[in-house]
């Protein structure tokens, strides 16, 4: 399991996610998000599953939590990552403090607006700028695959 930020203009969100996920953010970014939303939409395509648990998590964080943790959240925030790990925003200091600590497999950035992605800690597998992964369905892999090639105007910064 990884660890995910995404940084976009209005800020930015953590969440875990399974080691293809590296694959399918990659290829989501192919597309040419503007905003971390955009990239959960294209990254929908690939698994749909994760993706939605992770807009699920973030939906409850917005309900508890306004400009800063919310005291009774905070347990949420700070427990050990597990795949129900639930997606926050990074809004103060606790939330950022959790969201620069890997998973297993490692943290990966994705920084929407400056078109970057930053293995801070990679244990999985490399990533390519151009590559492919099988679509999941119900978070299992089916026989389909996608295929991704990163822009020109994209980094991978190791």
């Amino acid at each position: 399991m990884f660890r995910f930020n995404s940084v976009d203009e209005s800020g930015s969100v953590s969440f875990v996610g399974p080691a293809h996920g590296l694959k399918v953010l990659a290829a989501a970014c192919s597309k040419g998000p503007q905003t971390t939303q955009e990239l959960l939409d294209y990254a929908r395509t690939y698994d749909p599953d994760w993706i939605e648990q992770i807009r699920l998590g973030l939906m409850v964080f917005d309900e508890h939590n306004i400009e800063a943790i919310a005291p009774d959240y905070e347990a949420i925030v700070t427990s050990e990552d597990s795949p129900d790990h639930r997606a926050f925003r990074i809004i103060d200091a606790t939330t950022r403090a959790r969201s620069m600590q890997p998973a297993q497999l490692g943290l990966v950035v994705v920084n929407v607006r400056e078109q970057r992605i930053i293995q801070i800690q990679n244990s999985y597998a490399e990533l390519n700028r151009k590559g492919r992964g099988r679509i999941r369905s119900r978070g299992v892999p089916t026989r389909a695959l996608f295929h991704y090639e990163l822009p020109e105007t994209w980094s991978i910064v190791p």
